[in-house]
């Protein structure tokens, strides 16, 4: 009975052996480790999939860098990172299938010569280091013959790229065009009409004009995406009160920052030493005869005066010249004086109060230091407990109960900043959840910790009258005022036509000449130049403004000056036009030899990447 139990058990663990092995066959021919190799074909060359791997891995990390958090495959993919970097390798493959069918190499002695050449792999003697090479390779995980094929393709390719971008010349005409336009200049005169110069103010808005400019402008008074989120704190504040600190551990700390709390008086002091006593002698004659300045003097020695600055210094930072320079007023000069360099003139240049805190006035904050450092160790401790809590299904309020955290709500938007929501690390939690994440424990800069709960979410919706009515009534009287003064600017237009004198106007008004389109103005709109370079010489425009209604009249009409700034804005232009139209040759060819390879794409093997993430 036993052998045949024995037997029966052998069996069924060779059936199960069976299935495990059958299960892993069909596994490795979609996944990383099977018999997949390439995500795509193109031409006679392919694309395998751990440059792909590589490739997404360094899209991946370069936004994870921007954004400082982690990037899951899902957000890679919905941001279309995994596309992008398939379409490069694709371009880079159709170029080595035109390089090859062209037979372009750059041969084992260049090649050999571009690789003792990398920094990388060379010694401390600065030659090429084979174990460094070695190294380097094996943590970018390369072997020699992958990195050396890499850059045989790399080298060919920029063959290739050279002698297609190379010699392409946008036409002078359309640089200087461009220049002309960017400098062009404009004189023109301009007054102010605000709202202190109406005729009549604008009165305050009845319930009805605050309920019909609502209806009609409900677009301008939305709230913006919503995320109704509770969440459960613990903050080192909280636990101020329940922290013990003793009177030792406070004293300790005051004697520590003994040189915070006991600063003795200072000087701010400049040294300029001598090789001897009758050098230093006779250059303070010349000081007080009139002769030389202390500048001079530190000028003569081929010094600049940041060299013999000391900055603010104690008596026992002088040593023997404390007492003389201590003694001495603001702007002095004295000395001869010992230092440990020689004899030496110092300049005193201000003066420094001594500043004493007596442990009896420094201690109710170092005792709240020490506390909130405590409270802060004590939060540490407890952040995993907890954690485990709302592993094992602990909801918010429970947690609330069991430990000391505090329960709060928040509707947090994008543009939320106060309480809780003014901490970057409460707000990239909040940005991040979605519905259905479970809470988690996270840090505060302050070492708190928190975890939330998302409970509903809102899109953009029209904020309530009742509490955007202030608003609403601030922004009809604003358009009102706009009205106003937009009819008053017409009537001083009709005069100006008739006069041209903008003195007669009574306005304040300034006279701008020669100005750019990139020029800055104070308190005018954003497209004020624009609008200005748009005008007719002699003609008079209304540019409203915030409050305010500018009256222009455009005087002049001036190219741009002959001067460095216009020569180097068009050799700047023809480089970057240049270049920008030799790109756009080579990604002409590189598409047309793209279409000539036929790629092929493995969307099996691409799932089996993303799956593998």
């Amino acid at each position: 009975m036993a052998a045949g139990m024995k037997n029966l058990s052998k069996t069924f663990v060779w059936i199960l052996m069976g299935l495990l092995m059958l299960g892993l066959a069909g596994f490795g021919a979609t996944s990383l480790t099977g018999t997949v190799r390439t995500v795509a074909q193109v031409g006679d060359e392919s694309v395998s999939v751990d440059e792909y791997v590589r490739e997404l891995q360094r899209e991946i990390r370069a936004v994870e860098a921007q954004t400082g958090q982690p990037l899951q495959i899902s957000q890679a993919h919905q941001l279309g990172l995994d596309q992008q970097a398939l379409s490069r390798l694709v371009a880079l493959a159709a170029l080595d299938n035109e390089v090859a069918q062209l037979g372009i190499s750059i041969g084992d002695e260049n090649l050999q010569q571009e690789i003792v050449q990398i920094q990388a792999f060379q010694g401390v003697d600065g030659t090429f280091d084979r174990e460094a090479y070695r190294f380097q390779l094996e943590q970018v995980g390369l072997t020699d013959t992958e990195f050396e094929n890499d850059l045989r393709k790399e080298s060919a390719r920029t063959i290739v790229q050279g002698a297609v971008m190379g010699g392409v010349d946008m036409p002078r005409t359309m640089t200087e065009a461009l220049s002309n336009y960017v400098l062009a200049r404009r004189s023109f005169t301009v007054a102010t009409l605000s709202s202190d110069t109406l005729e009549t103010p604008v009165p305050e808005p009845t319930d009805a004009q605050i309920k019909s400019y609502y209806d009609e402008n409900t677009d301008r008074f939305t709230l913006p995406h919503t995320k109704k989120l509770t969440y459960a704190i613990l903050s080192p504040e909280m636990l101020l009160d329940s922290v013990e600190v003793d009177a030792d551990s406070v004293k300790r700390l005051y004697d520590q920052r003994s040189d915070q709390f006991k600063q003795p008086e200072r000087r701010l002091v400049e040294r300029l030493i001598f090789s001897d006593e009758t050098s230093a002698t006779e250059a303070l004659a010349q000081l007080e005869v009139g002769g030389a300045s202390f500048e001079q003097l530190v000028r003569d020695r081929e010094l600049e005066l940041s060299d013999v600055d000391l900055g603010d210094v104690t008596r026992d930072d002088l040593g023997e010249a404390a007492e003389g320079v201590f003694a001495a007023e603001i702007d002095d000069v004295v000395g001869p004086l010992p230092s440990e360099l020689g004899p030496a003139l110092f300049r005193i240049n201000g003066s420094l109060a001594e500043n004493i805190v007596t442990f009896a006035e420094a201690e109710a904050e170092l005792r709240e230091e020490l506390a909130a450092d405590r409270a802060r160790r004590q939060i540490e401790a407890q952040a995993e407990d907890i954690n485990d809590l709302l592993a094992g299904g602990a909801t918010l309020e429970e947690l609330t109960n069991e430990t000391e955290m505090e329960l709060g709500e928040i509707d947090w938007t994008q543009q939320s900043d106060q309480g809780i929501a003014a901490y970057d690390g409460f707000r990239s939690v909040a940005e991040a959840v979605q519905e259905g994440d479970f809470p988690e424990v996270a840090f505060l800069e302050d070492g708190s910790i928190f975890a939330l709960r998302l409970n509903e979410v809102l899109p953009p919706r029209p904020e309530p009258l009742d509490s955007a009515r202030s608003r609403v009534a601030g922004a009809w009287v604003q358009d009102e005022i706009a009205k106003e003064l937009q009819s008053q600017a017409g009537s001083v237009i009709t005069a100006l036509a008739t006069d041209g004198d903008f003195t007669n106007t009574g306005l304040p008004f300034r006279v701008e000449n020669a100005l750019t389109r990139t020029a800055f103005l104070d308190d005018v709109p954003a497209d004020f130049m624009t609008q200005v370079f748009e005008m007719e010489p002699g003609e008079l425009r209304v540019i409203p403004g915030a409050g305010t209604a500018l009256i222009v009249r455009l005087d002049d009409v001036l190219p741009p000056a002959e001067t460095d700034e216009q020569r180097q804005m068009q050799d700047a232009l023809s480089a970057q036009m240049n270049q920008a139209l030799a790109q756009n040759i080579f990604d002409i060819y590189v598409r047309d030899a793209q279409t000539r390879a036929r790629p092929v794409v493995d969307q099996q093997a691409l799932n089996a990447v993303q799956a593998s993430y």
